[in-house]
């Protein structure tokens, strides 16, 4: 204590005490910095180490911070080995390069500095890696041993049992035998490369929820609408198994396609004037030809530029970053082969009754609103009471829908533009192909009927196609029929073969000029909540979003053409 007064005498008193004592503190201060800089601010970090596996031999990069810029006396170490001094080739403080010792094992990369060691990163030597044992093709071929119904009904759920299926679908498919007419079957062979596949067969739907397990010996799978009496097969990455014949009964009548078309279709779309950043893209999600059991054929020919993505099931999406484009225009062009068959309904109601699988996805996703029908609208459900009235049969009540809907309303040629509610033709009696599809869509939905639009272009010749849209109602044991209450109605139209009563005809039938681009309502969801979108209502496919710009851009002007028929065979 008495030191501690003197020593705050001699302060107070004596300059030089007082400058002392400073110079003092300060050495201290740094050096206690330096300490704590040492042991926690300049602590080696790995960020990344590449090859993550590798052979004695190679170059190590390892990318971090705190190395220090020269390594004087820092190391690294593999698997408890440090590397020696003429192994590194180069040393920064953020990136070290060296030669992987001949020695070398997998374990944990370390960096050491006089600061510390680094937390590791993990190193695998390639050649103790074991390789497994290449597969037999002939082994690996999918083989079926047994299913579990001889006989079976469009819909009706089977399982096919046997071997090397592949533990997840992926990209594989069964395929049954196509219900086609010889003609139609005969006359694809002479366009097709594999005419025993694409003509004869037909595999089973993502889109109709075809496939409910996928096991690699065990697959459930539903009979797909189009499907008849033959053989079926599974095929894989691996290959084809042989095929097995399964009986196919059409207890509510047997659709007959026949009439088979080949479109060449372009489909293009044009951006121009734009004004934007350097780093501003534009996404374009141009519409592919829907694929269903009277489209089951569509290829994409050609594609101008290259996509972004070329395998979506629904749309070829391109990105291009905006500064690309030169002469400040670019067309993106696609050239699609599509086959479409006329289907001949043959539906037969005297059995049906009320749908028994009313919680399967096809049902459950049909008979509700979406962003395109409006079938919980207050308006749809009570014109579909007082049309269907006391009817209980679905196919009935279908029919009587459509009825009233080609007696009580006018049918326009020309399509109304902008989004205009379909629901308008219960008010104004008189609306476009757009508005009668739509508004029969829900009707049936509200109904409890499954049924999708379809969306697409009516080909009238080969030089002029129109936008249309028409509907599918699905019956349980039957599959698919098709509707076009505006071809019913009424709307101009010249088919190739002649139609003698429009009316009766397209209620359960459909001709080969009918191609669909979408059937049922395509979610798109936006990339960035800040992006700019476009949605095209009333026209050829039916989806939320068509053009989608980076939120850098300022303007740009786009120009989407109707598809064009390039050729029909």
């Amino acid at each position: 204590m008495a030191f501690f007064k003197s020593y705050i005498t001699l302060l107070r008193r004596s300059p030089l005490v007082r400058i002392s004592s400073w110079i003092l503190i300060i050495v201290l201060s740094i050096f206690l910095f330096g300490i704590l800089s040492r042991n926690v601010r300049k602590k080696p970090v790995i960020a990344s180490i590449s090859p993550m596996i590798g052979s004695p031999g190679d170059e190590m990069i390892i990318e971090g911070s705190n190395f220090g810029e020269t390594r004087e006396n820092s190391s690294v170490e593999i698997a408890g080995s440090k590397v020696t001094s003429s192994g590194y080739t180069f040393w920064s403080d953020r990136k070290i390069r060296l030669v992987i010792p001949q020695n070398v094992q997998d374990g944990l990369v370390t960096v050491a500095t006089a600061a510390g060691v680094s937390e590791p990163a993990f190193f695998a030597n390639e050649n103790d890696i074991p390789v497994a044992a290449s597969i037999s093709p002939a082994t690996a071929l999918p083989s079926i041993a047994s299913v579990s119904a001889e006989t079976a009904v469009v819909g009706q759920v089977i399982e096919i049992r046997g071997a090397n299926f592949g533990n997840s679908r992926g990209a594989s498919k069964v395929y049954f035998t196509a219900n086609r007419d010889e003609t139609s079957a005969i006359h694809g062979s002479e366009q097709n490369e594999k005419p025993e596949k694409n003509n004869l067969f037909i595999s089973a739907s993502e889109t109709d929820f075809d496939y409910i397990t996928w096991t690699d010996s065990e697959i459930a799978v539903r009979i797909p609408d189009g499907a008849a009496t033959g053989p079926f097969f599974i095929e894989t990455v691996h290959g084809t198994s042989a095929a097995k014949k399964i009986t196919v009964s059409f207890p509510y009548g047997k659709k007959q396609y026949a009439n088979q078309r080949t479109y060449v279709i372009q489909v293009a779309a044009d951006i121009s004037n734009h004004i934007s950043s350097q780093e501003s893209s534009i996404l374009l999600y141009i519409p592919k030809p829907a694929v269903s059991s009277f489209q089951p054929f569509v290829e994409l020919n050609e594609v101008y530029p290259e996509p972004f993505i070329i395998d979506d099931n629904f749309n070829v999406i391109h990105n291009k970053p905006l500064n690309q484009i030169l002469n400040n225009k670019q067309r993106f062009s696609q050239t699609f082969i599509v086959s479409v068959f006329s289907v001949k309904g043959n539906y037969n109601p005297k059995n049906s009754g009320q749908y028994k699988e009313k919680t399967g996805l096809l049902y459950t996703k049909n008979t509700v609103a979406d962003g395109c029908v409006p079938s919980d609208a207050k308006a749809v459900s009570t014109l579909m009471e007082v049309i269907v009235g006391n009817e209980k049969n679905p196919y009935r009540q279908a029919r009587l829908i459509y009825d009233f809907m080609t007696s009580k309303y006018e049918i326009s040629e020309k399509i109304r533009t902008g989004n205009i509610s379909p629901l308008d033709l219960i008010r104004r009696k008189t609306g476009d192909a757009y508005d009668f599809a739509i508004l029969y869509t829900a009707l049936c939905r509200a109904a409890g009927i499954p049924a999708v639009p379809v969306a697409g272009i009516l080909a009238h010749d080969k030089s002029t196609v129109a936008p249309h849209w028409w509907t599918e109602l699905y019956f349980e044991g039957y599959g698919w029929l098709p509707v076009d209450v505006s071809l019913g109605a009424g709307l101009a139209f010249a088919p190739f073969i002649e139609i003698e009563d429009p009316g009766e005809f397209y209620f359960g039938n459909i001709d080969n000029q009918h191609i669909a681009f979408s059937r049922g309502w395509h979610q798109i969801k936006q990339s960035s909540i800040d992006s700019k979108i476009v949605y095209r209502p009333r026209t050829y496919a039916l989806q939320s979003l068509w053009e989608e710009a980076g939120d850098k851009t300022s303007s740009y002007s786009s120009l989407w053409n109707n598809p064009v028929i390039q050729g029909i065979y």
